[in-house]
């Protein structure tokens, strides 16, 4: 069956008339802006089933069946996706092109291993008796169960239960790996990737879970782990929340960004339902894509100290090149979204809402209350702040107004700024490398800057140390990531003996790194005390995008090294595309290899 693009996907959703749809199968009366009646699939007799059509979406209350128009087809009468799609595209009047027919999709398996992977986990924090812990953390933080089965969270019990619940479904190990359900160690054994930890299911635009967040209950690192980068999870093009909030964020034309799931989760509860987030990282390029997809506009409501006003103005640049209006919401002292709201309710968060403004004008306050325009020796470094702003802005009229703004502020021409903002900004210089250049992809001369790593002067050597070093990093911080590395990483990717030596060192370690084992090298004790000291610099939600990035460079790098032998520029092309699509986080093919092609061109 051909696939159905998103966008008629979308239309088809908002079409739906979900409460006629649903009263066909079940007798609904009308309470208060949702309608109750018995649920179809548990049979029950009491009006424990709501469906809520501001949200697009139905749940139950005993058996904790919940979706929206697509999944209500699927379970009550057995349908595949597509061919639920097409149902209601036809009660809808909508009608669906049809575009050649193909085979079913290849992920169909994954899916299938990750939606019976969240029922189950739904299951432990609903009623078991292992997610007692998760149960009593939710209470604390005042979620209720029905609350958290709304929103679809789980729990992972700490021990190995979950495989066993797998296989007795039918799931191969081999697709519960593919899936990032589970990881295989050394000696055969498969071990869930999430254990101990409350469980929030990250759905693509569709409507399908694809992946967890998971919060760590108890002593342990990281605090937060998200599934591993699969066929079906890509957690730089997701948002958390976005297939439940595009509807509102539509009616509202704006979307509220905030930082994490309990953000998230805690104003969707209130009734504030445009809210999305990143999944744990800073905003990339492709999120900022997909928010410009749904909503023209965006309100970042960060927290507000130093910490959160960074990753505000990163993330606001990032949505003004896409051509998003950004606009700042600034949180009490001491306040974030959650605590918020929980303590007053939609209601104390609505002024914050409401008295939100531009990004650029939230740079110009701060800068006025700490008195930069006041002297002519801070007005060139307030200035310098403003510019990445200015230059992010991909749209004209925009771009315009925030020259002209500075202008204002600044005392300087608007021309001068225009043309300051139209040079190219100076590139900020890597820990010791100096003119910018990062370490392993450092020419030794001018001469050699367009040249593949290879062909440089001892560049097969030097051509991912800091990735080795990145990785060996990582891995110092965190004993969870070295349980991964363990299974995923070859001793043989490290080149330099002493990075080498280190990792084996790591991998045989349980616990903490935090003492220093007695038979090191010198050179391997030295490395070893550095790296002690900047792993202390990683934050929680650095250490997955970190070893991602170092991964993908030390595995993809001998065969960069061949296809850079290669001599015809077609099957050069072919292999650096290939090779792009397997490694998205080859770093140093990203920025440098694509870098010579447009100046080759």
């Amino acid at each position: 069956m051909s696939a159905i693009p998103d966008e008629i996907i979308e239309q088809v959703r908002d079409a739906a008339d979900l409460v006629g749809i649903v009263g066909e199968s079940v007798e609904l009366k009308r309470s208060g802006s949702d309608y109750r009646g018995a649920c179809p699939f548990h049979g029950g007799t009491h009006r424990n089933f709501a469906v809520v059509p501001k949200k697009g979406l139905y749940y139950c209350y005993v058996c904790h069946a919940a979706g929206d128009v697509f999944s209500f087809f699927m379970k009550k009468f057995g349908m595949d996706y597509p061919t639920a799609v097409r149902e209601v595209a036809r009660r809808s009047g909508i009608a669906i092109p049809e575009q050649g027919r193909g085979g079913p999709d290849p992920r169909e398996p994954l899916f299938g291993a990750v939606a019976a992977a969240h029922d189950w986990f739904t299951r432990q924090l609903a009623d078991a008796a292992g997610g007692k812990p998760a149960r009593d953390y939710l209470a604390s933080r005042e979620v209720t169960l029905d609350d958290a089965a709304q929103h679809g969270l789980g729990w992972a019990p700490k021990s190995s239960a979950f495989l066993g619940a797998m296989q007795a479904l039918g799931l191969s190990p081999a697709v519960l790996i593919e899936s990032g359900l589970v990881f295989a160690r050394e000696d055969g054994s498969f071990v869930p990737r999430f254990r101990g930890r409350l469980l929030f299911p990250i759905h693509d635009l569709r409507g399908r879970v694809v992946g967890f967040g998971g919060r760590l209950l108890g002593l342990g690192e990281p605090k937060y782990l998200n599934s591993p980068e699969s066929a079906l999870f890509h957690k730089g093009g997701l948002l958390y929340n976005l297939h439940d909030a595009r509807g509102a964020a539509r009616r509202e034309d704006a979307l509220v960004l905030v930082e994490g799931y309990f953000d998230v989760l805690r104003l969707a509860l209130a009734g504030i339902a445009h809210v999305v987030a990143p999944l744990g990282t800073g905003l990339t390029p492709e999120q900022a894509a997909l928010a410009r997809r749904v909503a023209p506009a965006v309100v970042l409501l960060y927290d507000s100290d130093s910490a959160g006003l960074r990753a505000t103005f990163r993330a606001g640049d990032e949505l003004l090149r896409h051509g998003v209006r950004v606009r700042v919401a600034t949180l009490p002292p001491g306040e974030d979204p959650d605590s918020l709201v929980r303590a007053g309710g939609a209601e104390a968060l609505e002024p914050v809402l409401a008295d939100a403004i531009d990004v650029l004008e939230r740079k110009v306050q701060l800068l006025e209350r700490r008195g930069w325009f006041e002297g002519v020796e801070h007005r060139r470094d307030a200035l310098d702040r403003l510019l990445p702003t200015i230059r992010a802005a991909a749209d004209p009229v925009t771009r315009e107004l925030y020259t002209s703004r500075a202008a204002e502020r600044v005392g300087v021409p608007r021309e001068v700024i225009a043309a300051e903002a139209k040079a190219a900004p100076p590139r900020a210089a890597a820990p010791g490398a100096p003119g910018g250049w990062p370490r392993d992809a450092a020419p030794r001369d001018a001469s050699m800057r367009g040249a593949p790593f290879s062909a440089r002067p001892g560049g097969a050597r030097m051509f991912g140390a800091s990735a080795e070093r990145q990785l060996l990093q990582v891995l110092v911080a965190s004993a969870e990531w070295r349980e991964r590395a363990r299974v995923e990483v070859a001793p043989e990717l490290f080149e330099l003996p002493e990075h080498r030596e280190l990792f084996e060192t790591l991998c045989h370690m349980a616990g903490a790194a935090d003492q220093m084992p007695e038979d090191l090298s010198a050179p391997v004790e030295a490395l070893w005390s550095e790296l002690r000291k900047l792993a202390v610099q990683l934050g929680e939600d650095d250490l997955d995008p970190a070893y991602v990035r170092a991964h993908q460079t030390l595995a993809a790098r001998p065969e960069y090294r061949e296809i850079a032998k290669l001599t015809d520029p077609g099957e050069k092309q072919r292999r650096l595309d290939e090779l792009d699509r397997r490694y998205p986080e080859f770093t140093p093919k990203r920025q440098y290899v694509r870098a010579a092609r447009q100046r080759r061109r």
